[in-house]
Formats: structure tokens, sequence, C-alpha cells
């Protein structure tokens, strides 16, 4: 089946991404951190097969990590995460894609092997979902449009994935192994390779 693979991405400058990180840790490291991150998503994607996307928060930019060899880019488009998610999945199907799945882009723990039992997932379920540890979820995977998951949710909150199941209850719905995603300090803190960046900027 034909699988498209969306990673979205904030654009990475000062000031504007990690913010909750950033109240810790200063700008211009959880800036560092956070490219590290994205760079660990685009080396763990580019071993999956499956179509690839690059959803950006405010601009494509043409030469950076997501390049033109492994990925495709699009720009996010609504007013919140639910609409923007909302038309990067109604947009891949109209497309032609058959399994379309979500990753976020602040996972260290995220690896090929998670990603691609997710797509064989989807072979006997409607949905797929990646529990993040906060209560979110890190990965996001459906054959068809289900558009109740993407309103009426209090995003960045710790009941987003418990509201998601209960709009699918008639569906079946896959859960994956629960994953870290990294917010804040105290979700990062344990990652010795992240060390680097924040010890340099006491």
């Amino acid at each position: 089946m034909k699988t498209a693979l969306i990673i979205f991405t904030r654009n990475p400058e000062l000031g504007k991404c990690k913010t909750r990180l950033a109240k810790t840790i200063g700008d211009q490291a959880a800036l560092d951190i956070y490219k590290y991150l994205l760079q660990h998503t685009a080396n763990v994607a580019k071993k999956v097969n499956a179509d690839r996307f690059v959803f950006y928060s405010e601009a494509l930019i043409i030469d950076d990590i997501w390049g033109a060899a492994h990925f495709r880019k699009k720009l996010q488009k609504g007013k919140n995460l639910g609409e923007r998610m909302h038309n990067a999945f109604d947009d891949l199907f109209h497309l032609g894609y058959e399994k379309v799945i979500i990753l976020g882009s602040d996972l260290l723990d995220l690896n090929k092997d998670i990603i691609e039992n997710a797509i064989d997932r989807l072979h006997k379920n409607d949905v797929v979902i990646g529990p993040a540890e906060d209560g979110g979820y890190y990965l996001l995977g459906m054959k068809e449009l289900h558009p109740a998951i993407f309103i009426n949710k209090a995003w960045g909150t710790e009941t987003v994935r418990e509201d998601t199941i209960a709009d699918l209850k008639n569906k079946d719905v896959s859960l994956l192994q629960p994953l870290n995603d990294i917010d804040t300090f105290d979700d990062m803190k344990h990652y010795n390779q992240l060390k680097q960046f924040y010890d340099t900027h006491d």
C-alpha cells in the first residue's frame, strides 16, 4: 500500500522553538537541542520505506537537513495544531496515499523499527497511535481521514491522547510502545548526548 510519512517541524529560529525548555536553559541552548533532535528525526526517517514529507511551520527552507533526495517539502496550513494536522493528512490522502503517518520531531528514542511497526499495523488496524509519556502522542497513522480527532482538543496537555482515543471508539486502534518526547528540562536531563548543549550555555 502506498505510504506517506509526515514530519511536522517548527522552523528552527532563536526564541521560537522549544520555548518551555528555553525557560530553563536559555534560547540558544534550546535551539541547539532542537536542531539536534531534527537531525536525529531526519536520519531515522531516511531509513523508512515510504514517501517522506516535511511540513514547515513558517516557511519552506530550500537548503537544510531535509534534502530533496529524501524529503518533499510543504507548508503547514491552519490556525492551530489540529487544523494543521487535519490539512496535512487530507492533502496526502488526496494525493492517493493509502497509509499516512505523522511523526513528532522531538524524540531521541524514535527509531526505524517503531515507524515500520506502525506501518505494518495499519494493514489490520484503522488507526495506530504512538503514546507519548506526557499524555499526547508522538505518532499517528491512519488509512482514511478521521476529522473528529483533530477538533476540540487541548493541544499540548495530558488529555490529548485520551480524548483522541475516545473519538475513535468505533475503530480498531493499535497502540505502540510509549516514548518520551522532549519539551522540558525534566524530559531531557537523562540523555547524556544532550548535556553538551546546555552545559556550554550555563
